[in-house]
């Protein structure tokens, strides 16, 4: 469904996903909120971003590491943003700077994770690296409970997905039609 999708629908689709985010409390009340760039057709975030920066939340965006974690950097704007390529997967846009370490998640009140798809039970589907299995592993181990949000497009709110035993539920899904949640 993603690969249908004009650049300007996408960013339609952004606009109104920044809009519906920022109205979730878990984001409203987040002194740290730990984000993603989108690349492609994914759900656009950087109007969220942004709008989270001029609230005054600091927003930590991943940078890729060789073994697939994530390593963390703030995010200052869109020209903070370096694209880097990981071998023969996509480019990412990943924040320039100074690297804070995969702890840096754990301050964080709200995480706001990529995926494919979330089911009704609020599991979601990953992009298959494990990179936020990692993340959420690390968040369980030391006892950190920020909000777990998912930006989807709306077809993307399955009844079921593929679920493994290290695989957690979201908090909840924000898709342009609104919001689910799932605790």
């Amino acid at each position: 469904m993603r690969s249908r999708l004009t650049a300007g629908d996408v960013d339609e689709a952004a606009a109104v996903l920044a809009e519906r985010a920022l109205e979730l409390p878990e984001l409203e009340h987040a002194r740290t909120v730990a984000a993603y760039v989108s690349v492609g057709p994914e759900p656009g975030t950087l109007a969220l971003l942004d709008a989270l920066r001029a609230r005054g939340v600091r927003v930590l965006l991943p940078a890729l590491l060789p073994d697939n974690d994530l390593d963390w950097g703030a995010y200052t704007g869109p020209d903070c943003l370096v694209r880097v390529r990981h071998g023969s997967r996509m480019a990412l846009l990943e924040p320039a700077g100074e690297r804070l370490g995969p702890e840096a998640v754990q301050q964080a009140d709200a995480v706001l994770l990529p995926g494919l798809a979330v089911d009704a039970r609020g599991m979601r589907l990953g992009r298959g690296g494990g990179s936020y299995d990692r993340v959420l592993a690390r968040l369980e181990r030391a006892g950190a409970d920020p909000a777990l949000v998912v930006l989807l497009y709306d077809a993307e709110v399955v009844e079921r997905v593929p679920e493994e035993a290290h695989d957690r539920p979201v908090h909840a899904v924000v898709t342009p039609s609104g919001v689910r949640r799932f605790r």
